[in-house]
């Protein structure tokens, strides 16, 4: 058995000196044009939270749940803001009421002005004609004139009642938001990464109830010395082989160029010292490639980001784009 394991290990040791040496191989015989640097595969997180403070009723999702935009991801405990509600409503529907109470006045005041015109013109004439006494004319537009005060003020409450419509409308609505809020759905497509609470915690506001990764927003990091970084653009090519599946090649685009060197020793005098310079490089794949491969694409993934300096026409054949068959897959769902 001893001599059996031995066998095993040597084989295995083979083996591995063989793949070594192949991709040893492979980095020697990049072209200039092209550079490398080792990552993990990231994705954009997003972090579901709560708006407004209070009790979480329920969380409909677990751990490695796919969700889709718009999912209903947790509830939180409404019942006093439907109290609030309703006391809001009232509220907006006692201030109609008055509303419809100040519209009466208005139109009793309107009719008492009315008459009190009717009289001051009657007087008005029959003093010309020397048939009353001045004091009763005077009377008269000193009713009038009482009349269209009363008339002003009623005008003036119809105003205030609007306003206290109004007032009232907007807490409802504020309220009607805030329960909105209470349900809390995804923006995006994408994976439960963490499930962060239980149904029963009590929250405050901007209090994370899971955290989702946005799988057609994913990227590798890597970082390259001076001498490439400075031959690095915006959309400039890359390719990205994964450790764990070498046989496939996944194109992709430089996103992000750092403006300022990490690593960066405090005084940079030599050629050798600028060598140390190091500038972080984003790596993104397109979304519509990762939407049509979604049920392959997992983050953590270490790998390897070849980027393209020149044009991107020169790939070596070990570099052609390679990607996994996705044609049972289609076929399955639609079956």
């Amino acid at each position: 058995m001893i001599r059996n394991a031995i066998i095993i290990l040597l084989v295995a040791m083979a083996a591995t000196g063989a793949a070594w040496y192949g991709w040893y191989a492979r980095q020697a015989r990049l072209p200039d044009t092209i550079t490398y640097g080792n990552g993990r595969l990231e994705a954009e997180e997003v972090q579901i939270a709560t708006k407004i403070a209070g009790r979480l009723a329920g969380i409909t999702v677990d751990e490695g749940d796919w969700v889709t935009a718009g999912q209903v991801v947790a509830h939180m405990d409404t019942a006093e803001l439907d109290a609030a509600r309703r006391g809001a409503a009232a509220q907006s529907a006692r201030a109609r009421e008055g509303r419809a109470e100040v519209e009466a006045l208005i139109a009793q005041r309107k009719a008492e002005l009315q008459y009190a015109d009717a009289e001051l013109r009657r007087a008005t004439v029959l003093a010309r004609q020397g048939n009353i006494a001045r004091d009763l004319l005077e009377q008269r537009q000193s009713q009038r004139d009482v009349g269209q005060a009363a008339l002003n003020a009623a005008t003036a409450q119809l105003a205030t009642s609007e306003r206290t419509i109004e007032a009232a409308d907007a807490e409802v609505a504020r309220i009607d938001t805030q329960i909105a809020d209470s349900t809390l759905t995804t923006p995006i497509d994408g994976r439960v990464q963490y499930r962060l609470v239980h149904a029963g915690e009590v929250l405050p506001a901007g209090g994370r109830v899971a955290t989702l990764l946005d799988l057609t927003d994913v990227h590798m990091t890597i970082f390259l010395p001076t001498r490439d970084a400075g031959r690095v653009f915006i959309g400039s090519e890359a390719r990205i082989v994964f450790d764990a599946a070498p046989e496939y090649v996944v194109p992709a685009k430089v996103t992000f160029v750092a403006a300022e060197a990490q690593f960066t020793p405090k005084e940079v005098e030599t050629r050798s010292e600028r060598d140390k310079l190091m500038f972080r490089v984003k790596v993104t794949i397109a979304p519509e490639l990762l939407r049509a491969h979604i049920e392959k694409v997992k983050t953590g993934l270490p790998a390897t980001a070849y980027v393209h300096l020149g044009n991107g026409n020169d790939w070596p054949s070990w570099l052609a784009i390679r990607l996994p068959d996705i044609s049972h897959a289609t076929a399955a769902s639609g079956d």
